[in-house]
């Protein structure tokens, strides 16, 4: 193992991690199928090294293997070089979505998953999709493992799910023995599903131990007439807070990228990828 540590860090030097979130819109069998929409998504991913996918809407459970076959055979060598995780179908009543990650296995791999329960007493089903927590291992970066907590919030509940994941962070960190953390995903936290009257009474955001790198002027929306600062990332852990440098987060603006009209971005998601990156550990001398 830390020979094949050494020869990842021996390859055009120390290798940090790029972590990405990407609410493709309505994600299923139809955006698979059409080209176009499709070379965006694929681009999208391989500019990161993990990324968070949300709001897959497939029934079928046939749109995202697929996906990750195009992308290991158009995008890598002989070797598939990405993995994946992805929870089972979330919601209440008919109305179901997934999350998953994709990422590159020579870089991070998977330690854990836990589908978090959601039956904290006298508030039981506090989520419409309660996250899919997954534990991470990178021996490339400054920190060794890591767990990521995704959600996507209903955004007439995203006051009280993005307050609610103070309890999961709670949670989870009595489940593992974990201290670095990363909360993402699409909160919804902007453009007056979080008035700015009620930030004082989210805990994610009151408590001082967990650290927002996004800041509520970022615009993450595909749309002209929004700026919104929908998609977020909070991180908790000293040595975690340590190891992502605040100026590394990144929207990627794929309609400038690809040259696309609004409606033709739009077809792809009305969320560009948000993305950070994770320090390279540093070289012994």
């Amino acid at each position: 193992m830390k020979a094949a540590v050494f020869l990842l860090l021996s390859l055009g030097g120390a290798l940090g991690l790029k972590i990405c979130s990407f609410n493709i819109r309505s994600f299923g069998e139809n955006k698979v199928s059409k080209p176009e929409i499709l070379k965006v998504i694929l681009e999208s991913i391989t500019r990161c090294d993990l990324m968070l996918v949300m709001e897959i809407k497939d029934a079928k459970g046939k749109a995202f293997p697929r996906l990750i076959s195009q992308l290991n055979r158009k995008y890598t060598g002989p070797k598939p070089e990405y993995g994946y995780v992805i929870s089972h179908r979330l919601g209440r009543k008919t109305y179901k979505e997934q999350y998953a990650f994709v990422y590159r296995k020579k870089l991070v791999s998977v330690k854990s998953v836990y589908q978090y329960p959601d039956t904290q007493p006298e508030d039981v089903d506090a989520f419409a999709r309660e996250p899919y927590v997954v534990w991470f291992s990178s021996p490339t970066t400054e920190i060794k493992d890591f767990v990521i907590i995704p959600i996507h919030t209903p955004p007439e509940s995203a006051v009280k799910e993005i307050d609610e994941l103070y309890d999961v962070y709670q949670n989870v960190s009595q489940h593992w023995k974990a201290q670095n953390f990363i909360i993402m995903g699409d909160f919804n936290a902007a453009c007056g599903y979080v008035p700015k009257k009620e930030w004082r009474n989210i805990r994610l955001r009151s408590d001082t131990s967990f650290v927002w790198l996004t800041g509520d002027k970022l615009d993450t929306s595909v749309k002209e007439s929004t700026k919104c600062a929908y998609d977020r990332v909070v991180l908790h852990g000293s040595t975690m807070i340590q190891a992502v440098k605040p100026e590394s987060v990144e929207v990627y603006d794929f309609k400038t990228k690809f040259g696309l009209t609004e409606e033709e971005a739009l077809a792809v998601s009305d969320h560009f990828p948000l993305c950070i990156s994770v320090n390279a550990a540093k070289r012994k001398t």
